[in-house]
C-alpha cells in the first residue's frame, strides 16, 4: 500500500517550459500561495518547484534565478540541448525527492489553484497512486484543434490499451510508488501519458476547466510535423501492433481479388484468344499495388526505427547543469 503522509508530505512540482520568460513570474507566484496555502492548512510540510529548461533562447533561466532569490523553493535543471517535452518531465522527476510528484505545463493552462483538490483525492483515497486531471471545458481553444486533438486520442482509445477518458491531461500527481515505476520505463521517446496507465496502480479523477494561455504562443502547433510524428511514434506505434494487423489484413484482401483476377484473366484468355487487355487497368493495379507496398514499409520502417533508437542505447536526456538543488 502506497504511504500518504499529511502534514509532513513533501510534494515537488515539476514544470517543464521552452521560452517563457513571460509567464514565470506569474506562475511561480500562483504556485508559491498555492503551496503556502497547503502548508498553512496542514495539507503538506514542504515543497519544491523543479523548473526544466529545454534549452531556451530567452531570459527564461536569468527569470527564474531572480525569482529564487531569497528563497530555497525553485530547483533549475538545463538541459544540453532542446530535447522535448516528455524527455524534459522524466529528468525532472529523476531528480524530485518528493513524497508525491505533480507534474504541469507551464503556460498556466493547468490552473496550479487544482493542485489542493489533487492532494485531498490522493490523501483520502485508498491505495491511490495516480491522480489524472479531466478537461471538462476548455477556453482559448481553437475548435478544430480541438476536433483533431479527439479523433488523435479516440484512435489511441481504439488501437491501443490507454483507456483513460479522452480529455485526461498532462497534469497529473503521482506518489512516490508510481514515479519509481514510471522511471523504470527506459523508451527513448516516452509517451507519458500511455506509460502512466500501462504502469496500473489505482487512479482517480479530478476535474477542472482549462483556462487559455496566458501569454506567448503554444509550443506545439497542431499542424507542426513534431506533433505529428511524436503521435505516430511515440504514443500509436509504441502501445500498437494493430497498424501492422491492418497491414496484413489489407494485404490479404488485394491478394485474395488479384488471384480472382488472374484466374479471370486466364479463363478469358481461354474462351477468347484475341482479346487485348487495356493499359489503364493493368497500370491502375500496378499503382495501387505499388502504393500499399510503399505503405507498409513505411509502416514497418517506423517500428524498425523505433528498435534502432533503442538498441542504440543512448541516454533519453542530457543534463548540463542544475541550479538550486541542497548539494549544488
Amino acid at each position: 500500500m502506497s504511504e500518504k503522509p499529511s502534514n509532513n508530505l513533501f510534494l515537488s512540482v515539476v514544470l517543464t517550459f521552452f521560452n517563457e520568460q513571460d509567464i514565470l513570474p506569474v506562475l511561480v507566484d500562483r504556485l508559491r500561495k498555492t503551496m503556502r496555502g497547503l502548508i498553512e492548512k496542514g495539507k503538506i510540510g514542504k515543497y519544491e518547484m523543479i523548473f526544466v529548461n529545454d534549452d531556451s533562447s530567452d531570459d527564461s533561466e536569468k527569470k527564474l534565478i531572480s525569482l529564487a532569490e531569497n528563497n530555497d523553493d525553485i530547483r533549475i535543471i538545463n538541459m544540453s540541448r532542446n530535447f522535448g517535452m516528455a524527455e524534459c518531465l522524466m529528468a525532472g522527476m529523476e531528480y524530485a525527492t518528493g513524497d508525491a510528484v505533480v507534474y504541469m505545463a507551464t503556460d498556466l493552462q493547468d490552473p496550479p489553484e487544482v493542485i489542493p483538490e489533487m492532494i485531498q483525492a490522493w490523501q483520502e483515497g485508498q491505495d491511490i497512486d495516480v491522480v489524472n486531471t479531466v478537461r471538462t471545458s476548455r477556453s482559448g481553444e481553437p475548435a478544430f484543434k480541438m476536433f483533431l486533438t479527439k479523433i488523435g486520442y479516440r484512435i489511441l482509445h481504439t488501437m491501443t490499451d490507454i483507456k483513460h477518458p479522452i480529455e485526461v491531461s498532462e497534469f497529473k500527481l503521482l506518489s512516490r510508488r508510481a514515479t519509481e515505476y514510471l522511471l523504470m520505463m527506459r523508451e527513448k521517446k516516452p509517451f507519458i501519458r500511455g506509460l502512466v496507465c500501462w504502469i496500473g496502480f489505482k487512479q482517480v479523477f479530478v476535474p477542472y476547466h482549462r483556462e487559455p494561455r496566458h501569454s506567448g504562443e503554444s509550443k506545439f502547433p497542431i499542424f507542426g510535423p513534431r506533433v505529428f510524428w511524436d503521435f505516430l511514434e511515440s504514443a500509436l506505434i509504441s502501445f500498437s501492433s494493430i497498424p501492422l494487423k491492418i497491414m496484413v489484413a489489407i494485404g490479404s484482401v488485394v491478394s485474395f481479388f488479384a488471384f480472382v483476377m488472374i484466374c479471370y484473366v486466364f479463363l478469358q484468355k481461354l474462351v477468347i484468344p484475341d482479346v487485348t487487355h487495356g493499359w489503364t487497368t493493368i497500370m491502375s493495379v500496378m499503382l495501387l499495388l505499388g502504393g500499399l507496398q510503399i505503405l507498409s514499409l513505411g509502416i514497418v520502417g517506423l517500428y524498425v526505427n523505433i528498435i534502432f533508437i533503442e538498441a542504440k542505447g543512448r541516454p533519453r536526456h542530457i543534463v548540463k547543469e542544475t541550479l538550486g538543488f541542497p548539494d549544488t
